[in-house]
C-alpha cells in the first residue's frame, strides 16, 4: 500500500510529520510512505529509508487561511497529496493540516460517495469501556436532518470496522434522553434514523458520553467539535490536578508511587494521538484527518488507521451500506 503524508500540514510540521512518517516506515516495512511537501523540509534528513519517496508541493496550505484559496493553491501539498490518490500512484492520503482545506481537496477531487450530501468528520475518542465514535466533529457546523442520518448510516459501518461491533448502538447527542426533547434539528433527524434498521437507541446527553454505552454518537460538526475538545480538556485538567494534589508531601509522593502504573494506563486511554486520526466519511477514497498538534507518534497511528481501512476496503462496504438503506 501506498500512503501519500502531507508533511506541510499541522502545527509542528514538517519536523513531527516527518518523525510520525519514518516511524510509519519501520512499522509497515512492506508498505511504501509518500512524503509530500517543499525540498528544504527533508534535506536535514539526507537519505530516505528505501519504502520512503518523495513528491514536491510548491505551496502550503496555512491553518488558519480561508478554505477559498485551495482553488488557486493546486501546488498545494494537500491538494497534490490527495490528487495521487484520485490519479492512482497513492492509496490513501494523511494530514494534520487545514481540515476545511483537506475536506474541499477531497470532496473536488475524489468526489462523494453516491447518496452522502456532505462528508464527515468521524473519531474515536475514550470512554471508561474503550473507544466509541463521533461524528461529525468539525467538518459541518451547520447540518440538514438528512445529513444526520447519513452520518449514522457511515457510523454504522465506522464502527463495525473499527470497534468490530456487528450492531453498533447509535444515539443523537441532545439535551434529554426522551424522544420529544432537542432542536429542529435533532428532532427531525431522531424520526429520520428511527425509521431505518440501524440499531438506534433514541437521544443521550453530554453526561453519557463517557459511559462507553454507545457505541456511535451522532451530531452536527458545532456540538461534535465543542463535546470533544470539552472531553479532552476535562481529561487533561484532570490529569494535572491529580498530579498536583499527588506531590503536595512527601506521604502522598509515597503514594503517588504506587498507583503511579495505573495513572499511566488512564493517560495512555485518553490519548487522542493513541487514536491518530480517522478518515473523511463519505468520500471514495481515504482521506485521514489528524490533530492540528499532531506528533510523530500521532501520525504513526493515523498510517495505521489509512493502512486498516485501506486492508478492510472501507470505502466500497460504506458505498454499499449506504446504498442498501436507501433502498430499504
Amino acid at each position: 500500500m501506498r500512503i501519500a503524508i502531507d508533511i506541510m500540514g499541522g502545527d509542528k510540521a514538517p519536523q513531527e510529520i516527518i518523525a510520525g512518517g519514518l516511524q510509519a516506515a519501520k512499522r509497515f516495512a512492506s508498505d511504501q510512505m509518500i512524503f509530500v511537501g517543499r525540498p528544504e523540509a527533508i534535506e536535514p534528513i539526507g537519505k530516505l529509508p528505501d519504502n520512503v519517496s518523495f513528491v514536491e508541493a510548491k505551496d502550503v496550505m496555512a491553518m488558519d487561511e480561508s478554505v477559498t484559496n485551495i482553488m488557486r493553491k493546486k501546488e498545494s501539498s494537500i491538494w497534490i497529496a490527495t490528487k495521487m490518490v484520485k490519479e492512482g500512484q497513492a492509496d490513501a492520503v494523511v494530514s494534520a493540516g487545514s481540515t476545511a482545506a483537506q475536506m474541499a481537496a477531497a470532496t473536488l477531487q475524489l468526489g462523494r460517495i453516491k447518496g452522502i450530501n456532505r462528508p464527515a468528520i468521524g473519531t474515536v475518542f475514550p470512554t471508561v469501556k474503550g473507544g466509541r465514535i463521533m461524528l461529525d466533529v468539525g467538518a459541518n457546523a451547520d447540518c440538514e436532518p438528512e445529513m444526520l442520518l447519513q452520518f449514522a448510516l457511515m457510523g454504522n459501518v465506522y464502527a463495525q470496522l473499527i470497534l468490530g461491533v456487528a450492531s453498533p448502538r447509535i444515539a443523537l447527542l441532545s439535551n434529554g434522553t426522551e424522544a420529544h426533547k432537542g432542536n429542529k434539528l435533532t428532532l427531525a433527524a431522531y424520526q429520520m434514523i428511527e425509521q431505518t434498521s440501524l440499531n438506534f437507541i433514541g437521544n443521550k446527553e453530554g453526561r453519557d458520553l463517557l459511559s462507553g454505552d454507545i457505541d456511535v454518537i451522532v451530531c452536527d460538526g458545532f456540538s461534535g467539535n465543542i463535546a470533544l475538545k470539552s472531553i479532552e480538556g476535562a481529561f487533561g485538567a484532570l490529569m494535572k490536578m491529580l498530579k498536583a494534589g499527588l506531590t503536595k508531601s512527601v506521604g502522598r509522593k509515597i503514594g503517588a508511587a504506587m498507583v503511579m502504573p495505573a495513572f499511566k494506563e488512564l493517560k495512555q486511554m485518553v490519548d487522542y494521538e493513541e487514536y491518530g486520526g480517522a478518515p473523511l466519511l463519505g468520500v471514495q477514497g481515504v482521506s485521514v484527518v489528524c490533530h492540528g498538534s499532531s506528533s510523530g507518534k500521532a501520525i504513526n497511528n493515523a498510517v495505521a488507521v489509512a493502512v486498516n481501512c485501506l486492508k478492510n476496503d472501507f470505502v466500497s462496504r460504506l458505498t454499499t451500506a449506504v446504498a442498501d438503506e436507501k433502498q430499504q
